[in-house]
């Protein structure tokens, strides 16, 4: 049973029989059978299917058959998260600067500060000392074998970690030239199982990964945009152009199409 993640805003109403609400005051994972785990707002229980809404606004949801999950658990707070970060950087004796550590990665591996930022808050939710069922690790997720093959010794570190999975990501986005939707399938779901379906694997917890950074990433750069511009001159008549379209669009089946838009600095 495939269902696609579907994004995007809708205008219909529509009327469902034996649907179950299930109130989720604060963002939950569901923990799925393969180990997976997929974070979020809000689900609903839909026949066999349980909807998970990954954002707050509920434009982004993903189904999955519900006897596929194993449970649900609190997701880590990212205020919390952010307090670990601290205290780990307390620890080693100075004080750390992640926003340091991403800009200087991003600025060796030519990649956009804010791309490398969304995919931490994806992998880890800035959890420096964060452990995946799977076995990946730190803030990037970094499997064992995949840091030992980028020269990662710690992958507690943070200045390590950030440099080895933005190297990483780089090194993918090189490989499927630069189409942002293969490079983060693959870092997710690895780079065999991308070439295998030719494209994002069928998998619920990558499909629902893959859009929560594209729609993180977007917002930083609607934000950016939006600061940068002069407030719009008003004058009779006239109607505002509205918003800008985001600078990686991500359509409700995930496609293979590619999105190679304001993903890397300066020449690729």
């Amino acid at each position: 049973m495939k269902k696609a993640i579907q994004i995007g805003g809708w205008a219909a109403v529509i009327t469902l029989l034996a649907v179950m609400a299930l109130p989720c005051p604060a963002a939950d994972s569901a923990v799925l059978r393969n180990g997976f785990s997929i974070r979020h707002e809000r689900r609903l229980v839909i026949g066999t299917v349980t909807r998970l809404y990954v954002n707050g606004d509920e434009s982004s949801f993903v189904d999955v058959p519900t006897e596929e999950i194993d449970h649900f658990e609190a997701a880590p707070d990212e205020r919390v998260s952010h307090l670990r970060l601290q205290a780990a950087a307390e620890n080693v004796g100075h004080p750390l600067n992640l926003n340091e550590v991403v800009n200087a990665a991003s600025g060796t591996y030519r990649l956009d500060p804010d791309l490398v930022n969304s995919v931490i808050r994806a992998e880890s939710g800035f959890d420096v000392r964060a452990v995946s069922p799977k076995g990946a690790q730190g803030l990037m997720q970094l499997m064992p074998q995949t840091a030992s093959k980028l020269g990662v010794q710690n992958v507690f570190d943070p200045q390590a970690n950030v440099e080895g999975g933005t190297r990483y990501l780089r090194e993918l986005l090189e490989r499927y030239d630069f189409d942002l939707i293969k490079a983060l399938a693959a870092y997710n779901a690895g780079p065999r199982r991308v070439e295998q379906y030719g494209g994002v694997p069928p998998y619920y917890e990558t499909k629902a990964y893959v859009a929560r950074i594209v729609r993180d990433f977007n917002k930083k750069k609607l934000a950016a945009k939006t600061a940068a511009q002069p407030p719009p001159q008003k004058s009779a008549g006239s109607k505002s152009s509205g918003t800008h379209a985001p600078a990686v669009k991500l359509h409700s089946s995930i496609p293979q199409a590619q999105a190679k838009a304001s993903l890397t600095q300066g020449s690729q």
